[in-house]
């Protein structure tokens, strides 16, 4: 009999003690370093949230001076990278675009010594700063376009907006950016942030890190829900037809999406801000019609999912709020990650203040003590 039992997946095995982030998922909470999420969204920006993340607490006006500065000197690309990024095929999907990018920056910014608090910031800072001008640039490349600067004048989430688009967005719209990559900064210990940490206990460099993190990502299983969502909308059609569709969905025991969570038995509570976010953008820039079309699905669903604890997650909202800001929809996970990183890096720092590399066991259900067969001699 094996010491420990088998846990799939490792389900609610615990593998690291944080400080990072507390998630208690029957009362919808999720704090980021003791901060409820709810008052992150409201009162602070991306950039204070990333430096409370990767360096433990709310920065002053200095300190969040000097970030915002520092950030904004590590956004352009080395030519290289750009060359790179050209290189690459214009029908492949983003994320492994981003992927190859991070991977590449490591062999321009090497540095062994990763446990210094100096070469983490600096890693930390060109990572956050340079992961939106990767997406964009491989975004306007596939289309023919030349990738643009970053410019000093704007904040981190204007910048993305135009460095996509060379339009500057209105300040309405920067600012929905701004908090929804705040929603999805940190999450706790899940695929890509569990990579993240198994690839950082071997003092591997944060470029390989944050690489890893995003390659766990892209798989189906954690990221692209919510350009799922947006396709399952336009499925439906309209609200009337939402009760027929989930009613045949869940008749067949197939999954909604955005529907679920492994921690969350009630709304996500960033599904709630979201939800009100998705409403702003609407009034704004159109799509009623949509908008109408995912609260009729939420209703049913609840009516018909709720007494199993499914609700609403994260990309419920999110997919539509990133259609209406004229995001394209092979870009929602790319966007997941350029707000991710922050907790990633978090995790990572975090690990290498104690670390232990990561050496889980297994248990064996082979073939044993089997005799060996000449070639000749099998069937």
């Amino acid at each position: 009999m094996p010491e420990f039992p088998y846990v799939p997946g490792l389900a609610g095995v615990p593998a690291a003690e944080s400080k990072i982030c507390f998630i208690d998922g029957t009362k919808g909470v999720l704090e980021y370093r003791g901060y409820n999420i709810e008052a992150l969204a409201e009162k602070t920006t991306f950039e204070e949230t990333a430096f409370l993340l990767m360096l433990g607490h709310l920065p002053t006006r200095v300190e969040l001076d000097r970030f915002m500065s520092d950030l904004s000197q590590h956004r352009r690309l080395k030519f290289r990278i750009i060359d790179l990024i050209k290189c690459l095929p214009e029908t492949g999907h983003p994320m492994d675009a981003i992927t190859a990018g991070v991977a590449a920056l490591g062999m321009f910014y090497t540095n062994k010594e990763v446990s210094d608090p100096a070469v983490q910031y600096e890693a930390a800072v060109r990572l956050v700063a340079k992961l939106p001008t990767i997406t964009a640039a491989y975004h306007r490349f596939r289309r023919g376009d030349n990738a643009l600067l970053p410019r000093d004048d704007l904040g981190h989430a204007g910048n993305f907006f135009w460095l996509l688009s060379e339009k500057e967005p209105d300040p309405f719209k920067a600012r929905v950016l701004d908090v929804s990559l705040i929603l999805h900064a940190e999450h706790s210990m899940n695929a890509s942030t569990f990579s993240a940490r198994v690839t950082g206990s071997t003092l591997a460099d944060p470029y390989s890190v944050i690489a890893a993190a995003i390659s766990t990502l892209a798989g189906p299983l954690h990221g692209g829900a919510n350009e799922d969502v947006v396709g399952m909308l336009r499925e439906v059609g309209t609200a009337a037809n939402a009760r027929a569709y989930v009613e045949e969905r869940v008749g067949s025991g197939k999954k909604l999406a955005g529907f679920g969570h492994r921690v969350y038995k009630t709304k996500d509570p960033r599904a709630k801000i979201l939800e009100r976010m998705a409403t702003e953008v609407v009034d704004r820039y159109g799509g009623a019609d949509v908008l109408a079309t995912a609260k009729e699905v939420e209703k049913v669903a609840v009516e018909k999912l709720g007494g199993k604890g499914i609700f609403p997650n994260v990309d419920f909202y999110s997919g539509i709020v990133y259609d209406r800001l004229g995001i394209p929809a092979d870009l929602f996970t790319p966007m997941f990650a350029i707000a991710r990183v922050a907790g990633w890096l978090a995790h990572w720092k975090e690990q290498l203040e104690n670390n232990r590399i990561f050496r889980p066991s297994q248990i064996y259900v082979g073939d044993r003590a089997r005799d060996w067969t000449p070639i000749d001699q099998r069937g």
